[in-house]
């Protein structure tokens, strides 16, 4: 059977991974998905990994159109995906709805997982938070970040003890066994990034590209992106 190869930030795994079987169904290939990172998958593409769709944020596939690595006219939006925090499944939820209760929240957690604070974006944001905050310094040892929010999630949710937070996409939350979201970061820090699709110029298969983000974006997909923190 025919692979089509997604490089995608990890907001949109757990997307890509309803559709896959309707996806190769309707067209006959599988899909060779790696997610993480929306830098380190356009790292990947620019080092000319095999790519047929990439998924990143809005702004990362108007540079990769502009630099000739994607297919001007191809790019479709998949929504628009909030930061939130995160708290094990079945513990109480901390106030997180002002900067003030956020800060709380944070200083009284044993551990706090994130996202890879250079290479993935809500990585990246939380870290200037903290900062913003004054706590990153006083937080340091509790810190614990990985290549992408799914991972932290998911490494959070196996952990022993109480006590835990996370940062990462709402996507990556709600996707998470384990975990649950607790609530966007308030609106003093929120991120709010729109993820699109688009079929690279280096495609083997783009008939097969374009019928992914056709699906991925059809209102018959409509109600999984809602329930999986797209808006």
């Amino acid at each position: 059977m025919t692979s089509l190869h997604l490089l995608s930030g990890g907001a949109a795994q757990g997307l890509v991974t309803q559709l896959q079987g309707q996806f190769q169904a309707q067209s006959g290939c599988t899909i060779q998905g790696d997610f993480g990172a929306v830098g380190l998958m356009k790292d990947r593409l620019l080092a000319r990994a095999p790519c047929d769709v990439i998924i990143l944020t809005q702004a990362l596939i108007e540079q990769l159109i502009a630099s000739g690595h994607v297919l001007a006219g191809s790019a479709q939006s998949l929504g628009v995906v909030k930061t939130g925090v995160a708290v094990k499944t079945g513990e109480a939820s901390p106030k997180v709805d002002s900067p003030l209760a956020l800060k709380a929240a944070l200083l009284a957690a044993r551990g706090i997982y994130f996202p890879d604070p250079v290479k993935a974006t809500a990585g990246i944001h939380f870290m200037n938070v903290l900062k913003r905050l004054g706590i990153d310094t006083e937080l340091a040892s509790r810190l614990h970040s990985f290549p992408n929010g799914a991972t932290a999630m998911r490494e959070m949710a196996q952990a022993t003890g109480a006590g835990l937070m996370g940062c990462t996409q709402v996507t990556e939350i709600l996707y998470t066994p384990g975990v649950q979201l607790v609530a966007p970061l308030p609106k003093e820090f929120e991120l709010a990034t729109v993820y699109t699709a688009a079929v690279c110029t280096q495609a083997g298969q783009p008939q097969a590209a374009t019928e992914l983000i056709g699906l991925l974006i059809s209102p018959e997909a409509a109600s999984l992106r809602r329930s999986g923190g797209f808006e």
